[in-house]
């Protein structure tokens, strides 16, 4: 469960009587799209419908049969939600907004890079303050991930920027091999990888173009900055870095 300072108030009004619920903002956007797929008693703040959520006040149990012909929270919880409205105050959709602003700098942060300086990535700093330059506003009661392509087309006329994958070849002295590659492949997607005679190990790892200085800050730091890397290309061309 949540606390009950993290909850938004979903409320339904039918057959003059109220029925209210206490649920994670993000998980109650998700649920009224039908798009929920996750664990509801940990997205509830109480496992309870009320007719007055602030007071604590309970509706009847006839109330609630006549409306959703069940009694059991569970049930009538994620109804009330998708039939009914998400009640927000202003503090909650300021906090809702900053937390989500930090969601979307952190995610083009890390998949975007500036194809003016050598596809080096964009500081988080300058992503914020770019936005705020294109006078970008967040939506509170949108997911994040559907907000992504807007906010690009409001930056691109302030800096130059693209989203883009980056395919690295490291190899890892032997000595660090073990805990190094275990770091390493959670970086994307794995491409290949070869344990060499001598112990090493050469892995091959396509990820946001942005976590680059992040990968490599890794990799020195798992290999005491031993390992090598290389920037690949394409199959025949290995820039060396």
């Amino acid at each position: 469960m949540i606390s009950l300072d993290e909850a938004v108030t979903a409320r339904l009004e039918s057959h003059g009587a109220r029925f209210e619920v206490l649920v994670d903002p993000d998980a109650a956007l998700a649920i009224k799209r039908e798009e929920f797929d996750g664990d509801l008693e940990e997205v509830i703040a109480a496992e309870d419908v009320f007719e007055n959520a602030s007071r604590g006040d309970r509706p009847a149990e006839a109330d609630l049969e006549t409306v959703f012909e069940t009694t059991d929270p569970l049930e009538i919880i994620p109804e009330v939600i998708q039939r009914g409205e998400i009640q927000i105050t202003a503090d909650q959709r300021r906090e809702m907004q900053e937390q989500k602003r930090r969601k979307l700098i952190n995610t083009i942060t890390r998949n975007a890079i500036n194809p003016q300086m050598d596809d080096a990535p964009h500081p988080p700093e300058r992503i914020e303050n770019a936005l705020e330059e294109a006078g970008f506003t967040v939506d509170p009661m949108e997911p994040v991930e559907n907000q992504v392509d807007d906010a690009l087309d409001a930056l691109r006329p302030v800096i130059p920027i693209r989203f883009e994958e980056v395919t690295i070849a490291a190899q890892v002295p032997a000595e660090y091999a073990g805990s190094a590659q275990a770091q390493i492949r959670q970086f994307g997607d794995l491409e290949r990888e070869e344990w060499q005679p001598d112990g090493s190990w050469i892995g091959v790892i396509t990820f946001p173009a942005g976590m680059q200085n992040e990968f490599y800050d890794v990799v020195n730091e798992h290999s005491s900055g031993e390992a090598e890397t290389q920037i690949v290309k394409d199959k025949d061309d290995l820039k060396t870095r």
